[in-house]
């Protein structure tokens, strides 16, 4: 059910609040260009700087607008357990498919304290939830063993991997089994990532090429690694580009440049891109054929 080009969705902005018609639309475009789900609310939707009832609109517009086409695994994640039972509670209210729980940030738990952070969630909510590691921004790192013992929990079925460690795609296999779902998070490395076992990526990239995004995980999905190659190929400066500034703002500005009229607003303490970062896009746009 989880799998394939999965963007994690940037959010709209219109004066600093949540352009909802921005965001339907964009829901509609990722549906119609072939993306195999949708991740409101993430990192990339710009969720810390949103209020709980922001948080929870743009869960409910996201289901709302899909109409269960795809499946919408909403962003619950917080360094208070509290706080994410809150947010998985709202987001299972609200309709949505699975929940994307990122590791407690700035606390720095223990392994013993992330996996009660788990099992606290998993009998908070029937929801799915797959686990976000992404040690770059929580500086705690899940390790293997840890998620192995979190894997067994009735309603965990997979990770975002956001480590930057490709030998943990068959690492964690071994130790979660081959159904234990593995999302890349790093667009960059998800070619690897598929190769080794991941069956798909929660995106960056697929907010701006979504259809580009959605061939690939198909070509992936299919073994026909030689149309992989040449896809990645064609998205790698585009990838690169999406974090040649602060993300979000380098998405949300290609995103203008493809979606004409779409805004590039940002909250603070994120700003819009540097002069340097729009160029990279540019360029990057460019060479995938999308500008």
């Amino acid at each position: 059910m989880f799998r394939g080009s999965l963007p994690a969705l940037v959010t709209p902005f219109c004066d600093d609040l949540i352009d909802e018609a921005a965001f339907r639309d964009l829901v509609e475009w990722q549906i119609a260009e072939g993306s195999h789900g949708l991740v409101p609310v993430g990192t990339t939707g710009e969720s810390a700087t949103l209020d709980a009832a922001e948080h929870y609109r743009l869960v409910e517009l996201c289901v709302e607008q899909t109409a269960g086409r795809v499946p919408v695994i909403a962003g619950c994640g917080s360094n208070s357990t509290a706080v994410a039972k809150q947010n998985i509670k709202a987001a299972e209210e609200r309709g949505a498919d699975a929940a994307l729980i990122v590791l407690p940030y700035y606390n720095k738990p223990s392994q013993e304290g992330l996996y009660a952070h788990w099992v606290e969630l998993a009998e908070a909510s029937s929801l799915p939830i797959i686990v976000y590691n992404v040690p770059s921004r929580t500086v705690t790192d899940l390790s293997v063993e840890t998620l192995a013992r979190i894997s067994k929990l009735p309603n965990v079925v997979g990770i975002k991997d956001a480590s930057g460690q490709l030998a943990r795609v068959t690492a964690q296999r071994l130790a979660c089994g081959a159904d234990f779902v593995q999302l890349s998070g790093n667009d960059d490395m998800t070619l690897g990532f598929m190769a080794m076992g991941g069956v798909g990526a929660i995106s960056v990239t697929a907010n701006v090429a979504p259809r580009l995004c959605a061939d690939f995980q198909n070509a992936c999905l299919s073994g026909d690694w030689q149309t992989a190659l040449k896809l990645q190929d064609r998205l790698y400066p585009l990838h690169a580009a999406m974090f040649s500034d602060a993300s979000p703002g380098p998405a949300k500005y290609a995103l203008s440049r493809v979606r004409p009229g779409f805004r590039t607003a940002v909250r603070l303490p994120m700003v819009e891109p540097s002069e340097a970062s729009r160029r990279a896009v540019d360029a990057a746009l460019q060479h995938a054929g999308l500008a």
